[in-house]
């Protein structure tokens, strides 16, 4: 075979495959999609890894969180992806969280500058026809033509849930006599975040409001798709219960309202940075179906938020992922078709360096097999090899059926048991220094044959 890998798709996973596969003296073409006049109804350029979401990759704490320890993993790997967020963070208190257009900007400038790296604008709609190495890092939001060329190849259906959007406000339209900055119990710099409080009768009132405020309605081909529960919309978690959203994304713990300290708010709307000038702010947990009208309606009554101008509203999209358990084997290759592997969001792992973990995998493994080197697999105790497991093996799962495999973010459960005895309050850290100690070995492993 020639030294030579497409991939399809300049996502963070497509943009972290050709990044790892073209420094191992790999050529790589990306095509892309997105080009002037061609774009999908979730981005809003057409750069190379574009954040569609949100703008944070979540706690970047490597001693006690699992996505932190990806975050590490990722560093120790060389990752292409985490290295451009480092470089263009913004605050978020204990998240790793970054300026969404610098962030995309760095991405590409990487790649397009790199010798071994061509980048196409061209939509590829079908990889059945073609005996190219391939790796299909196409996302969430793959075009129907391409979406029909793989369930071709799969010989089965998708499965597809949906995720959403969250609204983003102009910081200078928020009325600070009633928001104020602070990290919840003063975490990162002590003031990451923009916190509006909510009285009982104001947060009971918002609650009615984003119950029956007016939603997007599903094609009828839609309507039994599910959600993902880790980016459920703020009014379907309102309609499991009055006082679900208090003890999530509103929680007033950690919080003290300097406005009035001696009162403590019922309930907190934070909003998060998103780009470095910090012009513009995200609601954050806020990821909702409802209609642009009654965004702009029900968000304008969150106190603080009352001549909220927003630099984008909220939104809805169907995400598609494989039965990766039944269709790939350890190194995400498809079992009937050898020149192809797939990454990203769409094997079935959600989260964006989650997508991006998979996508540094399967540049690495295919690099190492056009270069003749046997393919070792990252240990189950480190949490990239956890993720690789999850859609590859998929313990005590009946493959078959395709209801039983769900899209997962990285999480201690995903992970091995500790061999020795750990107190419980001390059992997280034991398992990232674990996990963190097997990446530098494996590392080493994979980086001397």
């Amino acid at each position: 075979m020639a030294k030579k890998i497409h991939i399809i798709g300049g996502g963070l996973a497509g943009s972290e495959a050709a990044w790892q596969a073209a420094n191992r003296d790999i050529k790589v073409i990306i095509h892309e999609m997105r080009r002037e006049g061609k774009t999908t109804f979730a981005h809003n350029t057409d750069t190379l890894a574009e954040l569609v979401c949100s703008n944070s990759f979540r706690s970047d704490d490597h001693e006690n969180s699992a996505i932190g320890c990806l975050h590490e993993e990722m560093r120790k790997l060389g990752s292409l992806i985490i290295k451009c967020a480092d470089n263009n963070k913004v605050p978020a208190g204990g998240a790793l969280a970054m300026d969404r257009d610098d962030f995309s900007k760095e991405v590409q400038h990487n790649l397009e500058n790199h010798n071994n790296i061509e980048i196409i604008r061209e939509e590829i709609e079908d990889i059945n026809n073609n005996d190219w190495n391939t790796i299909i890092a196409s996302g969430p939001l793959t075009s129907d033509s391409l979406s029909s060329s793989i369930r071709k190849l799969t010989g089965e259906d998708h499965l597809s849930f949906f995720d959403a959007i969250a609204p983003i406000i102009h910081k200078d339209s928020i009325d600070f006599d009633k928001a104020w900055f602070q990290s919840r119990y003063d975490k990162g710099t002590g003031k990451d975040y923009i916190n509006c409080p909510m009285t009982k009768e104001q947060y009971y009132e918002f609650v009615d409001d984003l119950i029956n405020g007016d939603k997007t309605e599903f094609k009828e081909w839609e309507k039994d798709t599910p959600y993902f529960d880790g980016c459920l919309p703020i009014e379907v978690m309102a309609e499991r219960g009055k006082d679900t959203l208090a003890y999530g994304p509103m929680k007033p713990v950690g919080l003290t309202n300097p406005h009035d300290p001696d009162v403590k708010p019922f309930a907190i709307v934070q909003l998060r940075q998103d780009n470095k000038l910090g012009t513009i702010y995200n609601i954050v947990g806020f990821q909702t179906k409802l209609k642009y009208g009654a965004q702009e309606q029900i968000f304008r009554k969150i106190p603080g938020l009352e001549n909220a101008e927003f630099a984008r509203l909220g939104g809805i999209h169907r995400n598609t992922f494989i039965n990766s358990p039944k269709i790939l084997d350890n190194t995400l290759k498809f079992s009937n078709a050898s020149n192809i592997r797939i990454a990203g969001q769409i094997t079935g792992v959600e989260g964006y360096v989650e997508s991006a973990a998979m996508g540094l995998l399967a540049g690495l493994f295919y690099s190492n097999e056009l270069n003749n080197i046997d393919n070792i697999i990252p240990p189950e105790t480190t949490m990239i090899g956890s993720l690789l497991n999850h859609i590859t093996c998929c313990h005590n799962t009946d493959v078959d059926d395709k209801k039983s495999f769900q899209p997962m973010n990285i999480n201690f459960g995903l992970v091995p048991p500790l061999k020795e005895r750990v107190k419980k309050k001390e059992r997280k850290n034991a398992y990232t220094k674990r996990a963190l100690e097997d990446i530098i070995i494996w590392k080493d492993q994979i980086n001397t044959i």
